[in-house]
């Protein structure tokens, strides 16, 4: 493979988790485990022998039960460890918590300023207040609580105290407006919300009062509402709510004593997430307590290189997966560092400050925010000391070249970049980094150990490295959803995932195995271009686009036209910039040569804005529906929804 920027160097790939697992393993098969190619796979031979060792490894703290530890008619209906029995919040409280339980479990920086430090002893007494409390809510095993919250350690704990009843949790963004929140929340009925008074973004207080008076008239189900103080309104903001108190005074009824934790079967929900919602309504998610457990344990541990006492920081909110795999962390004995506001307030260097100041050692971003730090001429200067800081984590989008070419140069020379491509769907990764191997520019390292990923054809067969085609999942892995919420039968479920290729996971994103090891995301499969009939991605053209200084943001997207399809650009300028005739020109060039001539879009526009979800995706669908003429679906699933208007009535995409 060419273009490798980063190798790990023999001292550091040796004294990785993964190279302990591998050897782990190898002793434990009695097989020839040389590197991580044999271990990759020795783990798809034999699954179920993968995974129970994985749990043994780990010291999962639970009951795994008599095996067989893999049972199922096909890959949908699957299950693994169906005797066994856990608590998730036990394992992420004791699992590798450290000897002095005064360390830093949580750490939170606000954009206001405001902080909060939390040892692993304060975490485990506010887990024991809040279970107490939800119990005497009437929260049990199976019931739904749900976080309308900011990214705060009062969230981590709520989820903890969740889960150790044997209940489920589901969160969202308190920048949702109150329809998007309702899509979700109203299909699942909690029995309890927590909520805060507030949000700080880019400088501004957001009070959500009214917000919350709304979401409670559509919530029905809710006995209590738990109000999270922010903005210093908490009190006033319960008074104005029916069946509204404060965190503070939920907790302050009952004392901190050890936990209880329920233990429940492997296969028990723990988390509904949410489908971003902009082909429909938000499909609710159901994922196993198990599966969740121990994939991210092996994700954190073997691919990323998370040990007891590191310092991780990913920029997620609730309304994202990401959350849910970065509190998993704790389950390794880390410390998590979260942050709640604008990554680029006051400046494009807060976050680094933030990792100067901590010790960060895992950063976790995505290639939207690495794009504006390129933008805005970043670099970290002699006071940002990065010496801790051992692997940089992108996801979201695909990680385009110029991505990596300024993480190396510029950033830190020195650092484990891991692009890595899941989803919500499996509340984890697919694809995603190795600390034992080369890093090479624009290729995502591997597939996760134990997932048979492979891409295929149109035909349901596999296509050789370097030719484009639908990522799938060819056997059983623990992270598959139990299913949709309220899916008798489980038909939607399947519909979903496995009617493309019977009995395949299709994950939907449109994707290629390269020449030697490693794999390229060009985009999602349902954005993917057809002009002449030939299928190519959109990630090309966004990486010739992306060397443009002069351009902000872009979407492409196909526009049928008669019989064919016609690819349109359409661009955000930079300030003082114009899209002239000579820009355009330059653009097509580029991305002729960079791309192929197939990716020249047929019409370069200039835009005022992009629309994106709450997670920061750029919306090509909601795009492609405006100027095709069609309403765009749950535009209340984006974070800027007036941004569409400039798609409207464009002259060109009418003729």
């Amino acid at each position: 493979m060419s273009n490798i920027l980063w190798e790990p160097g023999d001292d550091r790939a040796h004294e990785s988790e993964m190279a302990r697992f591998r050897a782990y393993f190898a002793h434990e098969t009695g097989a020839d485990l040389s590197d991580t190619e044999a271990l990759t796979t020795r783990a798809l031979e034999d699954p179920a022998r993968f995974w129970s060792a994985l749990w043994d490894f780990f010291h999962v703290i639970g009951d795994k039960g008599d095996g067989p530890y893999l049972v199922g008619e096909d890959m949908a209906s699957s299950d693994f460890f169906p005797n066994a029995t856990l608590n998730f919040a036990e394992n992420l409280l004791h699992l590798a918590r450290p000897d002095d339980g005064r360390r830093d479990a949580l750490v939170f920086r606000g954009e206001d300023k405001s902080a909060l430090r939390w040892s692993w002893d304060d975490l485990e007494a506010h887990v024991s207040r809040l279970q107490l409390a939800l119990r005497a809510a009437g929260v049990g095993p199976g019931d739904r609580v749900a976080g309308l919250l900011p990214n705060r350690p009062e969230a981590v704990a709520a989820m903890l105290a969740t889960a150790s009843l044997g209940a489920v949790w589901a969160s969202a963004s308190p920048d949702f407006g109150p329809r998007v929140i309702l899509d979700r929340f109203g299909q699942i009925a909690p029995k309890v919300l927590f909520a805060c008074d507030g949000y700080w973004y880019a400088g501004k207080p957001f009070a959500i009062a009214d917000k919350l008076a709304e979401t409670m008239a559509g919530l029905e189900t809710v006995k209590a509402c738990v109000i999270i103080d922010y903005l210093g309104t908490a009190e006033a903001t319960a008074a104005a709510l029916p069946k509204a108190t404060s965190f503070d005074a939920f907790e302050a009824a009952f004392e901190a004593q050890p936990c209880e934790f329920v233990p429940m079967p492997f296969n028990h929900p723990l988390y509904v997430t949410f489908s971003s919602g902009t082909t429909g309504a938000p499909k609710c998610i159901v994922h196993r307590a198990g599966g969740v457990l121990l994939q991210h344990l092996k994700e954190h541990a073997l691919h990323v290189d998370l040990r007891p006492g590191d310092r991780m920081f990913y920029f997620t909110t609730l309304g994202w997966m990401m959350w849910n795999w970065l509190v998993s962390g704790l389950a390794r004995g880390a410390t998590l560092l979260l942050f709640d506001g604008s990554p680029f307030h006051p400046g494009p260097g807060v976050l680094f400050d933030y990792a100067r100041d901590e010790r960060m050692t895992q950063f976790g971003t995505s290639p939207r925010y690495l794009d504006g730090l390129r933008s805005a001429g970043f670099a970290p200067g002699p006071d940002h000391n990065l010496s801790a800081l051992r692997t940089m984590l992108s996801t979201g989008a695909p990680l385009l070249g110029e991505a990596y070419d300024y993480v190396y140069q510029v950033l830190k020379p020195d650092l484990h970049l891991a692009s890595i491509s899941g989803g919500t769907d499996i509340l984890s990764c697919f694809v995603l980094g190795d600390p034992t191997r080369p890093v090479a520019r624009g290729v995502i390292q591997s597939a996760g150990l134990g997932l048979a990923v492979e891409v295929w054809s149109d035909a349901g067969k596999p296509v050789v490295p370097g030719e484009k085609g639908e990522l799938v999942c060819t056997k059983p892995f623990p992270t598959m959803p139990l299913g949709f919420w309220n899916d008798a039968g489980c038909a939607r479920y399947r519909a979903a995932y496995f009617d493309r290729f019977p009995g395949v996971w299709c994950q939907g994103d449109f994707a290629e195995q390269i020449d030697g090891g490693g794999y390229v995301i060009h985009g999602r499969s349902d954005a993917t271009l057809n002009p002449g009939g030939v299928r190519i991605g959109t990630a090309e053209i966004y990486a010739e686009v992306g060397r443009f200084a002069q351009i902000e943001e872009a979407v492409v997207v196909g526009q049928s036209t008669g019989d064919d399809v016609r690819v349109v650009l359409c661009v955000v300028m930079g300030a003082g910039a114009v899209l002239d005739d000579g820009l355009i020109r330059e653009i097509k060039t580029a991305i002729r040569r960079g791309a192929s001539p197939r990716h020249v879009p047929a019409l370069i526009l200039a835009v005022t804005d992009i629309p994106r979800t709450k997670s920061g995706k750029v919306s090509e669908l909601a795009v492609r529906d405006v100027i095709e003429g069609r309403a765009a679906k749950n535009i209340g699933a984006l974070a800027n929804p007036e941004a569409l208007e400039a798609f409207r009535d464009i002259a060109p995409l009418t003729t």
